[in-house]
């Protein structure tokens, strides 16, 4: 019998010690030491099922032929969309995502739609029975499509081997084990083995793999870093559990851009897709409300139009309030001080809220202008034109520069029936406004902008 020994390794990042210690000194994460059972014998290597490696000699890159690489559509616009135009053959794919914000509805749901294809889902976390359930809620069917409930890699490979699939699902990766390691399944090394051998069987037979992980406390993928790094693509599914909107996008992806963003509405036959946000996000009926301002953003490469909300009061206590929901806290502090140092309102004694409609995040320097329009048509009580919205990045000294990607912006406003929209005056200097049916006003300072909105 082979000597054995323990030694201990962060969950976060995978570093070793031979004791306990409360800090990595690697990552600097508390509590994270877990101990494993390790051999000093030579650990038996997965064999995979059925796959007979071939080794490789060096040539010439000007040898290679380079091709352009097979896809499958998953009959899924918005998942294609992020993924570059669908599954590569032979990808590794990881999806990571919340409890709870529908990780294994959305693959099951794309599983079950994708007909001519044989499928494998594996399942470490639920059982037959409850993937029955849940398909049938979900409405679909695909007579191609096999079940099962397994943790072990070994097995894994003996069903990959009976079934032959086009395309296989693991839920979740941090379910599964391998015996060649004798830690307990999530840890550092049963991640990075069992990962390391489903890339080598995705490479070797060009069979694409859906893997979901879970998400620690700080929103990143759970197990050691060099998960992400295995894999061809990373896709992040967020969205607050409260709100029906959901949004897919790419981290990493070696096949296509990271740029490109996919949103869906949860509903209770399942996710579907949305093909045109603007009309979503947008309220029908703010007619007359102040603290309301149309935005045009833009979501990797996606333009969209968002509902800035803002409301501003009388401080009820000594100090007043700034929250935000949706949108950076500290710019919103920034903008704050622009607008009182620059546009002289004094809001040093009021009440602060914003709110982006919908439940959406938004990382876009572009609306900044609508957030201070909207904080000042709360504050003086006046509401801004229905038909108007407006893009613009707002300087410390109150000057509005120049965005990127003006035209997909003025021409998702234009389709969606608005008659001015206030740009930065540099960007319109490349922009020919005689072909648009929009009328588009140049501005150059906070202060031009107040006045085109409250003359």
């Amino acid at each position: 019998m082979a000597k054995t020994k323990s030694v201990y390794v962060c969950q976060g990042c995978g570093n070793e010690s031979p004791k306990w210690i409360g800090k990595c000194p690697s990552c600097g994460e508390w509590n994270t030491y877990v101990e494993e059972i390790i051999s000093k014998a030579i650990e038996p290597k997965v064999h995979i099922a059925g796959v007979e490696l071939v080794k490789q000699k060096p040539v010439l890159i000007s040898d290679v032929e380079a091709t352009e690489e097979s896809r499958i559509d998953t009959n899924n616009g918005e998942l294609n969309r992020v993924l570059g135009g669908g599954l590569v053959l032979g990808s590794l794919v990881l999806i990571g995502g919340e409890p709870g914000i529908g990780k294994s509805t959305l693959v099951l749901q794309v599983v079950l739609n994708l007909k001519g294809k044989r499928t494998l889902y594996i399942s470490g976390e639920e059982s037959v029975k409850q993937l029955k359930l849940r398909a049938e809620r979900l409405k679909f069917d695909n007579p191609d499509c096999y079940i099962v409930s397994e943790t072990s890699l070994e097995q894994i490979f003996v069903h990959i081997q009976n079934v032959q699939p086009d395309l296989v699902i693991i839920d979740s990766i941090q379910t599964v084990s391998t015996s060649a390691i004798e830690s307990s399944p999530g840890s550092v090394s049963q991640v990075r083995e069992c990962a390391s051998a489903i890339l080598k069987f995705c490479k070797t037979t060009a069979t694409p793999v859906l893997l979901i992980g879970h998400i620690n406390k700080e929103g990143s993928i759970a197990g050691p870093k060099v998960l992400e790094h295995i894999v061809d693509t990373v896709l992040q599914f967020e969205g607050d559990q409260h709100y029906m909107y959901r949004i897919l996008r790419a981290i990493k992806n070696r096949f296509g851009s990271t740029s490109e963003l996919g949103i869906f509405e949860m509903q209770q036959s399942g996710l579907r897709e949305v093909s045109n946000p603007s009309e979503l996000l947008l309220s029908q009926n703010h007619e007359g409300l102040s603290g309301v301002a149309i935005a045009s953003a833009v979501e990797g490469i996606r333009p969209f139009l968002i509902e800035v909300q803002a409301l501003v009061s009388s401080a009820a206590y000594g100090t007043p309030q700034r929250s935000s929901t949706g949108f950076d806290l500290r710019r919103l502090n920034m903008l704050l001080a622009v607008l009182e140092k620059r546009a002289g309102f004094k809001l040093a004694q009021k009440d602060v809220f914003l709110n982006i409609a919908g439940g959406l995040k938004v990382n876009d320097p572009a609306i900044d202008l609508s957030v201070l329009a909207s904080i000042l048509s709360s504050n003086v009580d006046v509401a801004i034109e229905k038909h108007v919205c407006m893009a613009g990045e707002v300087g410390l000294s109150g000057e509005i520069r120049p965005i990127n990607r003006i035209e997909q912006r003025i021409f998702e406003a234009e389709k969606l029936g608005f008659k001015k929209m206030l740009v930065p005056d540099f960007n319109i200097k490349s922009i020919d406004s005689r072909r648009l049916n929009i009328e588009l006003i140049r501005v150059k300072k906070v202060e031009e902008a107040f006045r085109v909105l409250f003359a």
